[in-house]
Order: C-alpha cells, then sequence, then structure tokens
C-alpha cells in the first residue's frame, strides 16, 4: 500500500478519538458534572465524534480505493464503510432519538443502549483498521 503511512495515521487518531471520549472524557463528564449538564455536553461531544470520523472514514475510502485492488482492501473497504455508516445511524437516527426520549420521558434508556452499539461499533471498525494496516508488509524486491 503506498499510502500506508497516511492511512495508518489516520485509523490511528478515528481509534484514539473513539477511545478517549468513550472511556475518558465522557465518564470524567459524568462523575464531575452529574448527568443534567454532563448529558448535553457528551452529545455535542460525541456529534463532534461522529464527523470527525465521516471525515476521516472519507478520506481513507479515497486512499484504500486509490491504492488499486488487493488482497487485504476489499476488508479495509468494508471497515471504512461500516465504521462510517454506524457513525451517520448515530448522528442521524439515534442522537435525535436519544435527545427526544430525554426530554419527553420516552425509552431513553433503549436508545442510549442502541448509541452505546454504535459508537462501540465505529470502535471496533477503526480498531481492526488499524490493527490491519500495521501489520508489517513483506518487502518488495528492488532491482538494484
Amino acid at each position: 500500500m503506498r499510502l500506508q503511512r497516511p492511512a495508518l495515521m489516520l485509523a490511528a487518531v478515528w481509534w484514539g478519538g473513539i477511545t478517549a471520549l468513550s472511556f475518558l472524557a465522557v465518564p470524567t463528564l459524568f462523575a464531575s458534572l452529574g448527568p443534567a449538564v454532563a448529558g448535553p455536553v457528551a452529545a455535542k461531544l460525541f456529534s463532534l465524534q461522529c464527523w470527525a470520523g465521516v471525515v476521516i472514514g472519507a478520506v481513507l475510502l479515497v486512499i484504500v480505493q486509490r491504492d488499486g485492488p488487493g488482497g487485504d482492501n476489499a476488508a479495509l473497504l468494508a471497515l471504512v464503510c461500516l465504521g462510517l455508516m454506524l457513525a451517520l445511524v448515530q448522528e442521524f437516527g439515534v442522537a435525535q432519538k436519544i435527545v427526544t426520549a430525554r426530554a419527553s420521558g420516552g425509552n431513553l434508556k433503549l436508545w442510549h443502549g442502541v448509541g452505546t452499539a454504535l459508537v462501540a461499533g465505529q470502535w471496533l471498525c477503526s480498531g481492526a483498521l488499524l490493527w490491519r494496516l500495521s501489520r508489517p508488509r513483506p518487502a518488495i524486491d528492488q532491482p538494484a
């Protein structure tokens, strides 16, 4: 893969952003500020992370596609597409359901669980992508 390093860096930023937000920032928000204040802030942070994932995923699609057909490219493209789809469903399908459920007394537990599953799916996709991109590649013999 000619563009392996840029793709690797983007995958690392995608996975690292989700990791930092989901396992550090949001739990700290809720522990420090309480649900009434932390909830809207966390929602905004997850929305920003979603859009970062969409931009990173789109760039990764271009990079992986430009590399041409290969044994691993189909798997890489599938991981990027799945991660993008999960991010878009989270942003346009579930995020508003969480806000509405919180305001109207709807099934917040259900929608929060679905949102958590979508973020976990993005985390797994970006992690698998990072893992695949970081594998050592066989050296290509150069003519003397």
